[in-house]
C-alpha cells in the first residue's frame, strides 16, 4: 500500500508587503514559521498558487480597471524552493501584472530553483501544459487554470495564462487535457483560479466545473480565487483562501485567517488506484505578511466556519490535535 501526502496552499503573494518585509531579512523565517515550515517537511509533495510575478523587470500594464499589481523579488524563487514547494500554479489574475518579460522570468528563476510552473507560457500550448512531479515512485500530474481575465488567455504565439470558461462547465481542451494526465500519472490535482472575489461560498457554476473535472479524470480539486476558505466536498476544495499576503482585511470575512491543507491519498497498484482518503486542515493565520498557525481564538472561528461552510454542503468535519479533518473514504 503506497500513502502519499500532499501539502496544498492558496494564494501566495510575496511583492508589495511581503517583498518590503524580505528586503530587510530575505530568509524563510522571515515570511513562515517554524511550525508552518513543519507541515511543509513532513509533505511529500506540495503545490500553491503563486499570485505574483517573480522578477525585477517589467512595467504595470495600463489597465485602468485593475487597482493591484504584484512582483515578488526574484530571492522568492529560492524561498519557494526551501519551503518545500513542488510545483505552483500562475493560472490567474497577477501572472501578467508586469508584462511578458516578467512572466518569463517567473517561469526562469522558478523552474531554476527546481519547481514546476503550471498555467501560464510563452504561448497557449505550453501554457496548457501539465507537470508530473514525484515522491517515493509516485506520479502526481498538476494542471492550472483559470477563468479570468480571458484578455490575459495565451495564444498560438502570444505569452499568458491557461484561461478556461469555465461559466457553462469546463472546454473539451481541459476535459482532454484531465483524462491525458490520468493516463500518464498517478493521480491528477487540478487547481483552477475561479470565481470573485470575497465571497463567503463557492458559486453554483464552480460546483458544477468542479464536478465536471472529477468526472474527466481529476483525483483532487482545489480551488482559488475568494481570498477566503470556501467548503469541502467529495474529493473538491473549493476555495482555499489566502496563504500569505499583505491584504486589507475584510471585518466579517476574515481573509488573514485560513487554512493550510494536507491530502492524503492511498493507493496500491493497478488494482487499486491511488485515491484521496482523507483531507486535514490546519488553521493558520496571516500576521502582518507573516503566516503562522493560528492561536485559540483564532482557531475556534476558522473551525467554526468551515465545520459551518462544510454542513451546507453535507460535509462532516471532525477534530484531531488542533486539525479540521474531513473523511473521502
Amino acid at each position: 500500500m503506497t500513502t502519499l501526502t500532499l501539502a496544498l496552499a492558496g494564494d501566495t503573494m510575496l511583492g508589495r508587503g511581503v517583498a518590503e518585509r524580505l528586503a530587510g531579512r530575505p530568509r524563510l523565517d522571515t515570511l513562515f514559521s517554524a511550525e508552518v515550515r513543519r507541515i511543509f517537511e513532513q509533505a511529500d509533495l506540495a503545490v500553491l498558487n503563486l499570485e505574483c510575478c517573480v522578477s525585477a523587470r517589467g512595467e504595470r500594464r495600463l489597465d485602468p480597471g485593475k487597482p493591484f499589481f504584484f512582483r515578488a523579488p526574484p530571492v522568492a524563487a529560492g524561498l519557494l524552493a526551501q519551503l518545500g514547494v513542488d510545483c505552483v500554479t500562475l493560472a490567474n489574475n497577477h501572472a501578467l501584472d508586469f508584462g511578458f518579460d516578467a512572466l518569463a522570468d517567473t517561469r526562469t528563476l522558478v523552474e531554476r530553483e527546481g519547481v514546476r510552473m503550471v498555467g501560464a507560457g510563452a504561448n497557449m500550448d505550453l501554457a496548457r501544459e501539465y507537470a508530473v512531479i514525484r515522491a517515493d515512485g509516485v506520479r502526481l500530474a498538476v494542471i492550472g487554470v483559470t477563468d479570468h481575465p480571458s484578455a490575459w488567455a495565451a495564444g498560438a504565439q502570444r505569452p499568458g495564462v491557461a484561461w478556461a470558461n469555465l461559466g457553462g462547465g469546463i472546454p473539451d481542451w481541459l476535459a482532454e487535457l484531465v483524462a491525458q494526465a490520468r493516463r500518464n500519472a498517478d493521480a491528477v490535482l487540478v487547481t483552477p483560479h475561479w470565481g470573485p472575489n470575497l465571497t463567503p461560498r463557492a458559486p453554483g457554476y464552480v460546483r458544477a466545473a468542479a464536478r465536471r473535472l472529477l468526472a474527466a479524470g481529476a483525483t483532487v480539486v482545489a480551488g482559488h480565487s475568494a481570498h477566503v476558505f470556501h467548503a469541502a466536498a467529495d474529493r473538491v476544495v473549493y476555495d482555499m483562501g489566502d496563504f500569505i499576503d499583505d491584504y486589507v482585511v475584510d471585518p466579517w470575512l476574515r481573509n488573514d485567517l485560513g487554512l493550510l491543507f494536507l491530502v492524503t491519498l492511498e493507493g496500491g497498484g493497478p488494482a487499486a488506484p491511488l485515491q484521496p482518503i482523507r483531507l486535514t486542515a490546519v488553521p493558520i493565520t496571516i500576521d502582518h505578511s507573516y503566516t503562522r498557525l493560528a492561536d485559540d481564538r483564532e482557531w475556534d472561528w476558522i473551525s467554526t466556519r468551515f465545520a459551518e461552510s462544510c454542513e451546507e454542503v453535507g460535509t462532516a468535519v471532525t477534530v484531531r490535535d488542533r486539525r479540521l479533518v474531513v473523511e473521502w473514504a
